[in-house]
């Protein structure tokens, strides 16, 4: 289970994306849920949907025009692992460690990736075109060991040809 501590303060190291966050698009989202009992997690799944993760003044914005405590936000917010507190990447590289792939050599390609983007696991990439997730199963078994960059899933991996997909895509890109 994947835990993380949020700073709840302010901080002065906001990044670009944050600075710039129109958060009246939420208002259709909140006038469709608010009121309505069990409407946390839909509203914080449609947030995400349209930022890309769950922005710290969405929360305040949510819960000032819903009514719904911020610790409530927050808490399913951290309980559920769907949800992302932090902007991603251009680009999401999940590495499948089900125990076909986990048997298959998973961790081999994980660090290799990490090595390769010099980032650790759950971080993005400074340029901000990758972030790197491991993840407890895909449902890819017959092809492990597997990732998955974005929707389209890569099988029967090595190290090598894991790191040869990423930085492939990545020249495509800035071609």
């Amino acid at each position: 289970m994947r835990i993380q501590r949020i700073e709840l303060f302010e901080t002065e190291t906001k990044t670009k994306k944050e600075k710039n966050i129109d958060l009246s698009l939420l208002d259709k989202v909140i006038e469709k849920y608010k009121n309505k009992k069990g409407s946390t997690i839909p509203l914080l799944q449609a947030t995400q949907q349209i930022f890309g993760y769950i922005p710290r003044e969405a929360f305040h914005y949510i819960s000032k025009h819903t009514g719904i405590k911020l610790s409530e936000l927050y808490g399913v917010a951290t309980f559920y692992a769907q949800f992302r507190l932090n902007p991603v990447g251009k680009h999401i590289v999940k590495v499948c460690h089900g125990t076909a792939c986990h048997v298959q050599g998973a961790n081999v390609i994980s660090e290799s990736i990490l090595e390769a983007l010099q980032i650790k696991d759950g971080e993005t990439t400074p340029d901000g075109f990758y972030t790197v997730e491991s993840v407890a199963c895909l449902g890819c078994c017959s092809l492990a060991p597997v990732i998955m960059i974005d929707e389209e899933v890569y099988g029967k991996l090595t190290g090598k040809t894991a790191v040869n997909i990423i930085k492939e895509i990545q020249l495509k890109e800035n071609n």
